[in-house]
């Protein structure tokens, strides 16, 4: 399949406003270890390693690409563990999307300076890019 550009970025700009839906809260960043779930919803057993706001606007979408603010802080670890999948909560507290994570170069959608999470560091997101159609 392939997508014209306009309408690869409007898709882009609508998952972006499901990233920022809501006024509740700031969204939410959390990075899993293991594998990333299969469908969206489902109960999570995977060891949650960092959870930290995006106080930013989220990201930003050109010709069908997101690209996400920058974060600002490294991203506090809370358990040690290699960073396998992320999903970003928006406002309201419900899942917007997930992403593949890897190390810096990897091809992760959020690349990480590393993915060996170790509690009571810091980890730094070096990349956060989604090409939608891709």
């Amino acid at each position: 399949m392939k997508i014209a550009t306009a309408l690869r970025t409007t898709m882009a700009n609508s998952m972006i406003a499901a990233m920022a839906n809501g006024t509740t809260s700031a969204p939410s960043l959390e990075i899993y270890e293991g594998a990333m779930p299969v469908s969206m919803g489902l109960t999570i057993a995977d060891t949650l390693l960092s959870e930290n706001a995006l106080t930013n606007s989220v990201a930003t979408a050109a010709n069908g690409v997101i690209t996400f603010d920058a974060i600002g802080d490294d991203l506090s670890v809370n358990a040690t563990g290699n960073a396998g999948w992320a999903r970003i909560i928006d406002r309201e507290g419900a899942e917007a999307i997930y992403l593949t994570v890897s190390a810096t170069g990897n091809g992760g959608e959020l690349q990480l300076n590393t993915i060996n999470f170790v509690s009571g560091s810091t980890v730094t997101i070096t990349s956060g890019v989604i090409t939608v159609g891709s």
